[in-house]
C-alpha cells in the first residue's frame, strides 16, 4: 500500500508560520521549512526548523508575486545539510488561491534546481508550498528530473491532530464508516505487542488502520496465552515471535492492510527506522528505557505518542496475607509541543539507572519480570486481560479523539488519565497539560545519524563500520 508523502508540523510552529506569512499588508510573504526525513522510504517529512524570511529582504513582494532572496536559500541549504534534510520553500497567497500559479511554477523552475545542486546530497528531494489565510497548506516535492508529486497529507500535531492540506476540512463522523475510510490513509506504530499491545493492535486493525508497524523482540510463551489476543498453544510451543503471530492473525480478517513486523528491540536501528514511518506511536512497553526511546522518537519524527501502563499494586495485611491495593492504569498523550513523559515523572534518571542495574544483575531482573503486573508479588501468569482491555481501549480512543474530535470539552484537558477499577475513578491530571515545550535539536530531526541523537542507537554492522 502506498500512502504517499506526508508532512508533519507542530501546532506552535504552524501558528507562528501563519502569523509571519500573513502580516496584514496584503502582500505575499516567505519562509523556509527545514524538514527531517523519516520512514523507511523517507516518505514522511517532519518540520525541524522554520526560517522566517524578513519582509524587506525580498526583492519583490506584491499581492501575487514574491522573489526569493538568494542568501536565504544558502542559509536553508546549510541548515538542511546539518540533518540530511529536505527544504520546502513556502509563501503565502493572501488572495486565497489554493493552488500554484504560473508565477510559482516559474519561481520553482529556478529555485529548486539551485537547492538540489547546492545540497550535499543531490538525491534528496526539496519542494515548495503555499499557505492561504486560513492556514491550509499545499505542498509538492521535486525529483532530480524536475517532476513533482503532491504532498497529499499535511498534519498539525498538538493537543489536536489536524489535517491542514485542505482549506475547509470536514472531519468524518466519529465511529462511522467514514472514519474507517479515513483511518485507511493512516499508519500506526505499536511498540510492545504483549498484554496491552496485542489489544491495541486488534482495536486499530478492526477499526480500519491502513498500515501498522509491529515492534517486539520477544517470543510467545505458555504464560502469555491468557492475555495476548489471537495467540495459540502452537505459537507458545514453537516460541514464535509475537509480531509474526499477530501479523498472521491480522491477515485472516484484513486483506487491505499493510503489516510491517520488526523482531528487534526498540533501540535497534531496524526498529527506529520502522517506527519513524508511523503517524502515531503507541508505547505498550513495560520498561522505562523503552518508554524513553518512544519519547525520543515522538520528538524526532513529530509524531503523537500514546503511552499506556497498567498495574495492580499489592500490600500485606496484618496477618501477612497478600491483598490487592488497587487495580489501576495510566494513559498519557504526548506531543512535541507539550510536556513529555520525562516532564511528568514517568521517566526519571533514577529509574533508568535502576533498570540498568537490573540488567547487570540477572537475578534482580528476573524478579522484576516475575512481578510484572502484580507489584510486590511474583506471579508468572497473572489474569489481567480485562485490565489490559480497558487500558488498551482507552489508549486507542485517546488518539481517535484527537484525529476525529468528539469530546464535549477541549482535548487539551485530557493529556493524562489515571483510572482505578478498585475505586471506580477516572481522573484527568490537568497539571500534565500545562506548559509548552521549546524546540530542541532533536525535534523534527528525522532519521539523521546518530539516530535519536544517541550514539549507541545503531546496528552492530554500522557501529563496526
Amino acid at each position: 500500500m502506498t500512502l504517499g508523502p506526508t508532512l508533519s508540523i507542530t501546532t506552535s510552529d504552524h501558528a507562528d508560520l501563519q502569523r509571519h506569512l500573513f502580516p496584514g499588508d496584503g502582500l505575499e510573504a516567505a519562509a523556509i521549512l527545514i524538514c527531517g526525513r523519516a520512514g523507511a522510504k523517507h516518505e514522511r517529512l517532519c518540520v525541524h526548523r522554520v526560517i522566517d524570511v524578513p519582509y524587506n529582504d525580498c526583492p519583490t513582494r506584491t499581492p501575487v508575486q514574491l522573489v526569493w532572496p538568494g542568501e536565504y536559500l544558502e542559509t536553508a541549504i546549510d541548515a538542511a545539510d546539518k540533518i540530511g534534510g529536505s527544504i520546502i520553500l513556502i509563501h503565502s497567497h493572501p488572495g486565497g488561491l489554493f493552488d500554484f500559479s504560473h508565477i510559482d511554477d516559474a519561481s520553482d523552475a529556478s529555485a529548486i534546481p539551485a537547492l538540489r545542486h547546492g545540497s550535499a546530497d543531490e538525491a534528496i528531494k526539496h519542494g515548495s508550498a503555499i499557505m492561504v489565510p486560513g492556514g491550509a497548506i499545499k505542498a509538492r516535492l521535486y525529483n532530480a528530473q524536475g517532476s513533482f508529486e503532491p504532498v497529499k497529507r499535511i498534519y498539525s500535531i498538538g493537543n489536536d491532530i489536524k489535517a491542514i492540506n485542505e482549506p475547509v476540512t470536514t472531519n468524518p463522523l466519529p465511529f462511522s464508516s467514514q472514519m474507517t475510510g479515513a483511518l485507511g490513509q493512516l499508519t500506526a506504530c505499536v511498540v510492545g505487542t504483549s498484554g496491552t499491545g496485542s489489544i491495541v493492535i486488534e482495536n486499530l486493525c478492526r477499526r480500519g488502520i491502513g498500515k501498522i508497524i509491529l515492534i517486539d523482540f520477544d517470543v510467545m510463551k505458555h504464560k502469555n496465552l491468557n492475555r495476548i489476543l489471537n495467540s495459540t498453544i502452537a505459537d507458545a510451543e514453537t516460541e514464535r515471535y509475537k509480531t509474526a503471530m499477530l501479523k498472521e492473525a491480522i491477515a485472516t480478517y484484513r486483506t487491505d492492510i499493510e503489516i510491517i513486523s520488526i523482531e528487534a528491540p526498540i533501540e535497534s536501528e531496524e526498529a527506529i527506522i520502522a517506527a519513524s514511518g508511523g503517524d502515531v506511536i503507541f508505547s505498550c512497553v513495560d520498561t522505562m528505557e523503552a518508554r524513553h526511546y518512544c519519547e525520543l522518537m515522538s520528538r524526532a519524527f513529530v509524531a503523537p505518542l500514546i503511552d499506556v501502563g497498567v498495574t495492580i499494586p499489592t500490600r500485606q495485611s496484618a496477618s501477612q496475607d497478600v491483598r490487592i491495593a488497587d487495580v489501576c492504569g495510566r494513559i498519557d498523550y504526548v506531543h512535541p509541543d507539550g510536556p513529555s513523559l520525562t516532564d511528568r515523572g514517568v521517566i526519571t534518571p533514577e529509574g533508568l539507572y535502576a533498570e540498568y542495574l537490573s540488567r547487570v544483575d540477572p537475578g534482580a531482573l528476573a524478579q522484576q519480570q516475575k512481578e510484572g503486573y502484580l507489584k510486590g508479588f511474583a506471579e508468572e501468569a497473572p489474569s489481567v486481560l480485562t485490565l489490559n482491555m480497558i487500558g488498551a481501549a482507552l489508549a486507542v480512543e485517546e488518539w481517535l479523539a484527537r484525529v476525529f474530535p468528539y469530546r464535549h470539552d477541549a482535548n487539551a484537558e485530557h493529556n493524562r488519565l489515571f483510572f482505578s477499577l478498585a475505586g471506580r475513578e477516572f481522573e484527568y491530571d490537568l497539571a500534565a497539560c500545562q506548559g509548552r515545550s521549546e524546540p530542541d535539536a532533536l525535534r523534527g530531526r528525522g532519521l539523521f545519524y546518530p539516530l535519536l541523537g544517541l550514539v549507541h542507537a545503531v546496528s552492530n554492522e554500522r557501529a563496526a563500520a
